[in-house]
């Protein structure tokens, strides 16, 4: 059975002492758990990040609550005041909920190769299958139904949930996070078109995966097909996103789910990248890159900035005029360049039409 946690309670001093901020009001009041600003009772704290839940704050029954500055004086309850309420949260988050931790060893029924090498103190489950040359690092857990392909190695105090796969020769660094049914190093989707049908090219490069990266739920990385695909050192990646063969994502990128990215994209270091993008292959997004939900990012950004490329939401009806109108820009463009043409040739010569006088 796994360790219990030990999570408080704590008193509220303690709790900025342990994650940063000041107390206002009693600092000897007891906080044991988390919850929202609507749904806080005693011994709960909420916290403040988005204004428009103000009216939230000042009827919230939370036992202590997170706020910036400008909103400490909306609440006659003992607070934190942060300049970063959300982190602050997280932080106190992590303090009251710790998360359990497996006792080392192996479970009876993992299939370990007699040539893997595995830490004495990492944590094994039941029916986890380790190939032929893989590593596992100290503190590890490998949840239930994992499969660590030969040749694979994981890094210290990685944590990898139940029925993920890592493919042969997949390398994950130290103190990261795989979810549940997360798939590395499958085969990119490489084909060459042949007068009978598809040839499969072999993929041979890797997935290369750095420190304290988390990846979601469902999500796949596909093997390189020559180089390797790399997620670089602090990316975060959400559920369900596909990323495809010789990728590369920089360093404090993070991508929200449903996103696909083909292959040979090279993504800089502290992106952001909205939930169902879709990015084309073989291009390039700069460091500092924010791309808005739902966009098809089909050309190379190389500038820092925001971009969108959504339709606003609208009504049926009101939409489906709009794309009438949309579909008749060419002829729009043709009649107006038309029209532009006609001016010029009935303008009085020389003076392009200006009047004479001015």
């Amino acid at each position: 059975m796994p360790a219990a946690p030990t999570a408080g309670p704590f008193t509220l001093d303690e709790i900025a002492q342990a994650c940063g901020g000041r107390v206002e009001g009693d600092g000897a009041t007891m906080i044991r758990q988390v919850n929202t600003l609507e749904c806080a009772g005693e011994g709960e704290i909420a916290f403040l990040a988005n204004p428009r839940y103000r009216k939230q704050l000042e009827l919230s029954r939370a036992a202590a609550v997170v706020v910036a500055s400008e909103h400490a004086a909306l609440t006659a309850a003992p607070r934190l005041v942060t300049e970063e309420p959300y982190v602050a949260y997280a932080r106190i988050a992590l303090l009251l909920n710790p998360a359990a931790t497996p006792p080392p060893g192996a479970a009876p029924d993992a299939r370990i190769d007699a040539t893997a090498a595995v830490a004495a103190s990492a944590s094994v489950a039941a029916r986890v299958v380790i190939g032929a040359g893989a590593r596992v690092g100290d503190g590890c857990v490998i949840h239930p139904g994992v499969a660590i392909g030969a040749r694979s190695a994981v890094g210290p105090r990685t944590v990898i949930h139940p029925n993920a796969v890592l493919y042969p020769d997949t390398v994950v660094g130290a103190d990261c996070v795989i979810h549940a049914g997360a798939v590395l190093g499958a085969d990119g989707f490489g084909m060459a078109e042949t007068g009978s049908g598809w040839l499969k090219i072999p993929q041979i490069g890797r997935v290369v995966v750095g420190d304290r990266v988390d990846i979601g739920a469902n999500t796949t990385i596909d093997r390189g097909a020559l180089d390797d695909t790399v997620i670089e050192d602090d990316a975060k990646l959400d559920n369900q996103i596909q990323i495809g063969h010789n990728v590369r994502i920089g360093a404090r990128t993070a991508i929200a789910g449903c996103v696909g990215i083909a292959g040979s994209v090279r993504i800089g270091r502290n992106c952001k990248i909205g939930g169902a993008a879709m990015i084309s292959g073989h291009i390039e997004i700069g460091d500092g890159v924010t791309i808005a939900g739902g966009t098809v990012v089909a050309k190379s950004l190389p500038e820092p900035g925001v971009y969108a490329g959504v339709y606003p939401l609208d009504t049926m009806d009101h939409w489906r005029r709009t794309a009438v109108r949309v579909r008749r820009l060419d002829e729009l463009a043709a009649r107006v360049a038309a029209a532009e043409k006609t001016l010029r040739a009935l303008a009085p010569e020389g003076n392009g039409g200006a009047d004479g006088d001015q």
